[in-house]
């Protein structure tokens, strides 16, 4: 059943989409929804604005090319910037799911 994502979470899963290859917004979309087993559903309301902040702060770029289906679309590549900031978020969001699991893994006899 797909899940909301958590907040502060949408970059990072945008960043990844991306790293995996050029990609038009709607794409991205579908992209997530894939790699995550249909488990993470994104809105195109929130997808186009974090595009738009993304490309603002130069960790992605975009071209204008044509769809599979034969439209005019924006496509988006990762930019050097971008690959480093991955590498960063995916260091810190591995942190916190190991520390999660260990603190939700917790018994009260191990206290």
């Amino acid at each position: 059943m797909p899940t909301s994502i958590l907040p502060g979470t949408l970059d990072l899963l945008i960043l990844k989409a991306v790293s995996l290859g050029p990609q038009h917004g709607y794409g991205i979309l579908l992209r997530i929804e894939q790699t995550s087993g249909g488990g993470l559903l994104i809105e195109q309301g929130a997808l186009y604005p974090a595009l738009c902040r993304l490309e603002t702060q130069e960790l992605i770029s975009s071209e204008w090319g044509v769809s599979d289906n034969n439209r005019r679309a924006k496509f988006y590549t990762l930019t050097p910037a971008g690959r480093k900031r991955l590498k960063q978020e995916l260091s810190t969001w591995n942190d916190v799911v190991e520390a999660m699991a260990l603190a939700l893994s917790a018994k009260a006899s191990e206290l």
